[in-house]
């Protein structure tokens, strides 16, 4: 009817994000702020974080005591080995060793790439938090069983060398030309010897 005031409507609903529960709002602000830490450090305002997250900046204080323990929990995130574990066993038992390795290897050296992208930018009270032991991964070894006899390494041992030689020939501060991954599984299953000089060690 004209001059009828229309009744209000949702058209103008507000772009915050919608109530989560307390540990699922932790993980939805850790997400948000991975890469909020990866481009800024720990120099990233909790107004960056809460704009990235969709949320208020007051709701980061429900959940966490203050931006540190923000920080806190990206690492805690970043460090976590539970997913590589898992996309590690997720790879094709059935390939070749090589093929099996190269899979690995990748998965390996991106991550190595995420934590330093991570690491380089907080400041040494930070980095504090991330020197945490390196666990052996289960799932590698799984990985290596298989081919065990062909190995002159035990699984275990031989999981550790590959893992350490990912890290090593990957990482922006121990190489200065990172190797490509299917180098570093040439060089992890033929060493460094000619291929007329390493003779048929696989």
């Amino acid at each position: 009817m004209v001059g009828e005031v229309p009744p209000a409507t949702s058209t103008r609903r507000s772009a915050r994000a919608a109530a989560l529960p307390p540990d699922e709002r932790r993980s939805a602000i850790v997400a948000a702020t991975i890469p909020l830490v990866a481009a800024h450090g720990d120099a990233v305002t909790t107004r960056q974080i809460a704009d990235a997250a969709g949320i208020a900046e007051g709701t980061i204080f429900r959940v966490f005591d203050d931006k540190d323990a923000v920080i806190a929990a990206v690492l805690d995130s970043v460090l976590d080995p539970a997913p590589l574990d898992e996309a590690i066993a997720a790879i094709d038992a059935t390939l070749p060793l090589e093929q099996r390795l190269l899979a690995a290897v990748s998965l390996l050296a991106d991550r190595t790439l995420k934590v330093w992208g991570i690491v380089s930018g907080i400041s040494p009270r930070h980095q504090e938090h991330a020197r945490q032991p390196l666990a052996d991964s289960g799932a590698l070894v799984a990985l290596l069983r298989p081919d065990a006899r062909r190995l002159r390494l035990d699984p275990l041992l031989a999981a550790r060398t590959l893992r350490a030689m990912a890290l090593a020939l990957t990482h922006p501060l121990l190489t200065p030309e990172p190797f490509e991954p299917d180098e570093i599984v040439a060089t992890f299953l033929h060493g460094a010897l000619a291929t007329d000089d390493r003779g048929d060690r696989c």
